[in-house]
């Protein structure tokens, strides 16, 4: 016989709780059938709260022990949500882990050889413009974090306005193949001096900051993934100058 969990959530006609039907979800998932308690109004709900003594739903009991809300039960099964402000990689993982299969994608329908340069030229470049996407959701934000340890917008505070439409400017002439000219000395200046204002705050000050290669507010370590980003732009821009002239 399957496991019983008891669980009462929220599905009004004006509102039906997201984390009411996760929890339910995740009871279901992990093997447990769900005896599921609807509140349909909310002086059901506020009854319900009273006589619990809580101040929010989903609540989950679990032979007969309150677990609670859906970030409770998450964490009763060992997976608990990430907390606010806790660093995290996952998000420019999930980035570079979409350019690398858009690079492979488009080399697979254009015929070409998967593995070569050419797979790591369009991998930076659509990284870059990925980069840049996540930067350009809001600028304002970008910039503020970027001043915490960016050289140049340190001194040149439009500087963090600008670097957002340069990278992504940079990264699509560089996808097109158009005004190499451009593109390369930009993704150059704006990768070297990346790279060296990564190198002064991590390296040598030993400053522990958040990376503004996500956008502003991002949970991201300024670190190896921010040199990493930095160095990249920087290889691309000299690769293509030597192409340019040879």
């Amino acid at each position: 016989m399957p496991r019983t969990a008891t669980l009462y959530r929220m599905d009004m006609p004006d509102h039906l709780c997201p984390f009411g039907l996760k929890s339910r979800w995740l009871l279901r998932r992990k093997g447990y059938a769900v005896d599921d308690h609807l509140l349909t109004n909310r002086r059901e709900t506020d009854a319900f709260q009273r006589k619990h003594d809580v101040t929010t739903t989903p609540q989950t009991w679990i032979e007969g022990t309150r677990i609670g809300g859906y970030d409770d039960l998450r964490a009763h099964f060992g997976s608990p949500l990430k907390a606010e402000g806790e660093t995290t990689y996952r998000p420019v993982i999930a980035l570079f882990a979409v350019a690398l299969a858009l690079a492979l994608a488009m080399l697979w329908r254009a015929g070409a050889p998967i593995l070569s340069l050419e797979l790591v030229a369009r991998f930076a470049a659509i990284a870059m413009v990925l980069l840049g996407l996540q930067k350009l959701r809001d600028v304002e934000s970008f910039s503020t974090m970027f001043l915490n340890y960016d050289l140049l917008a340190r001194r040149q505070v439009g500087y963090g306005y600008v670097y957002p439409w340069a990278e992504t400017g940079a990264g699509l002439l560089m996808l097109a193949g158009a005004l190499t000219w451009l593109a390369a000395p930009v993704a150059l200046v704006i990768g070297t001096i990346g790279a060296v204002s990564v190198i002064k705050a991590v390296y040598i000050d030993k400053r522990e900051l958040k990376c503004a290669c996500m956008g502003g507010g991002s949970d991201v370590p300024l670190g190896f993934v921010s040199l990493t980003e930095n160095l990249m732009m920087a290889a691309m821009g000299v690769w293509m100058l030597t192409r340019l002239f040879t």
